[in-house]
């Protein structure tokens, strides 16, 4: 996709340009997984870059990238959480935890879960992702996809990166009980009491 950017100062729009430009593919795919519309993705990234040019010399880091995530986040809360298909969070809510939950990709040592988990395609990675709720799905898409720092995180999505990291473990787990089932559904019907048996016994 391609982003219109308008500016008076030609010097300034290029600093923009070059400093921004790089992370469009991320940030559309940022946008994606939380909106889960290429439609609205594209709008939120156009006004996204358009905040972003308007208000860039308030940038006092190097760092673009998670500013830019945290003006396309406050896009979608802003302009797309009033459409009914978008359903966005209550940042104060914060969901059970999981207990004894396995992180699903970055466990201290491998299991046979993790060894398979890494052989899985990207689509079904993908469709494991978008399918969490949205308040674990943009944790997950910025560690594990985008490979941010938990204080980055933190500041992206206005909370204590001990939320973060609690948002973090949950979603690994639910991710891990998604692929247990996918799993499970895809096997014959005579395998599925053993394997049934066998996820019982990892339970207790």
């Amino acid at each position: 996709m391609s982003v219109r950017t308008t500016e008076e100062d030609p010097a300034r729009a290029q600093r923009f340009r070059d400093a921004a430009l790089p992370h469009l593919d991320a940030v559309y795919t940022f946008a994606r997984y939380l909106l889960r519309d290429p439609s609205d993705a594209d709008d939120a990234v156009q006004e996204c870059y358009l905040r972003a040019l308007r208000h860039f010399d308030t940038l006092r880091s190097d760092d673009v990238k998670p500013w830019l995530f945290a003006i396309l986040r406050n896009v979608c809360r802003v302009e797309f959480g009033r459409r009914s298909r978008v359903q966005l969070y209550d940042v104060n809510a914060e969901p059970e935890k999981a207990e004894g939950a396995i992180p699903m990709w970055n466990e201290t040592q491998d299991t046979p879960e993790t060894e398979v988990l890494r052989k899985l395609d990207a689509q079904t990675i993908q469709q494991l992702v978008a399918a969490l709720p949205d308040v674990f799905r943009e944790v997950i898409v910025l560690r594990e996809l985008e490979d941010l720092s938990y204080r980055e995180i933190a500041e992206i999505v206005s909370t204590p990166v001990g939320t973060v990291m609690s948002r973090l473990a949950r979603a690994r787990a639910l991710l891990r009980e998604a692929w247990l089932k996918t799993e499970y559904n895809e096997e014959p019907a005579g395998r599925q009491g053993k394997r049934a048996g066998e996820l019982q016994e990892r339970g207790t």
